[in-house]
């Protein structure tokens, strides 16, 4: 059975006429006809009595008119809920994210433009190191990552997009010894135990891209895999953080803030989707996301 002869069915069952059912259907009447007793074979028995002046239905077509107008009701609002996923009307964004992306402003922009033009689409939102990200895109565990460029090497098979550069501060208990000063050289900091976001899977990447004089010396560096854990082990002198500067937002007790001189560009925050995706509601959202400066 085929939904068309369901429709040509309830067209002639409506008008109670096959000439006034085959011109709304747009079809000639020899063809309706056909599509009629196509559909009555397969029921097994007729559906309709014609008469010369007019068309009624039999007891089986008085069965079957209210089940076949459920079924192209039930087959058009299918089509339509596909549409609207192709769309990006419907479903689910999943969003991996550092908090360097919040505190710059760039994921809650996004955010806010998406929402507003897509009310019905789902949002989840994950803190994860950037590794993790990474990772999560490629094999489907998320949808979009917002995360700064630390060098993890291979992200082929990715769609990258660059945002805003990420400049970096120091972040230190405020009876450290170097909180008085107006701003921390790299020469100071070195002669600190460091704590930097990142996980332990960045570890390599992570000293050699900011801090190459630290390689040889691991047991100096603390690397945690939350923006909140830093400047919690920051604030509890346990060490020097180096974190970008938009943290500078968040005020946690015993925490200062001092500017760092003579360090490398702090990294570009980058957003992370795959080439390949075929989500209506996540192709909507990257849309969302400038696309000057993508790369491959």
């Amino acid at each position: 059975m085929e939904l068309r002869h369901l429709r040509y069915f309830v067209t002639v069952a409506d008008e109670r006429h096959f000439g006034r059912a085959s011109a709304l259907l747009h079809v000639t009447q020899s063809t309706l006809s056909a599509q009629v007793q196509a559909l009555e074979r397969e029921v097994g028995g007729r559906l309709f009595t014609r008469t010369s002046r007019r068309v009624e239905l039999t007891e089986a077509g008085e069965l079957l008119l209210p089940e076949a107008r459920r079924a192209l009701t039930q087959a058009g609002r299918a089509l339509e809920v596909a549409r609207q996923s192709v769309r990006g009307e419907t479903g689910t964004v999943r969003i991996g994210f550092s908090g360097v992306a919040v505190l710059q402003g760039v994921l809650s922009d996004d955010l806010r433009d998406f929402a507003r033009a897509h009310p019905r689409v789902g949002l989840t939102l994950t803190e994860l190191a950037p590794a993790a990200q990474i990772q999560g895109v490629r094999d489907g565990a998320l949808d979009i990552g917002y995360c700064p460029d630390l060098g993890l090497g291979d992200i082929g098979g990715l769609r990258v997009t660059r945002r805003a550069p990420t400049p970096l501060s120091v972040a230190l208990r405020s009876d450290h010894e170097l909180a008085s000063a107006a701003a921390v050289t790299t020469a100071e900091l070195t002669a600190h135990d460091l704590i930097i976001f990142a996980s332990h899977e960045e570890d390599e990447t992570v000293l050699s891209r900011l801090w190459p004089d630290l390689e040889e010396d691991r047991s100096r560096v603390r690397l945690v895999g939350s923006t909140l854990g830093v400047l919690a082990f920051a604030s509890a002198g346990v060490g020097v953080a180096l974190v970008p500067t938009a943290t500078e937002r968040i005020a946690l007790p015993g925490l200062t803030y001092r500017p760092l001189h003579g360090s490398p560009p702090g990294p570009d925050l980058l957003v992370l989707g795959r080439h390949d995706e075929t989500s209506g509601a996540v192709l909507a959202y990257l849309a969302t996301v400038p696309r000057a400066q993508d790369r491959t």
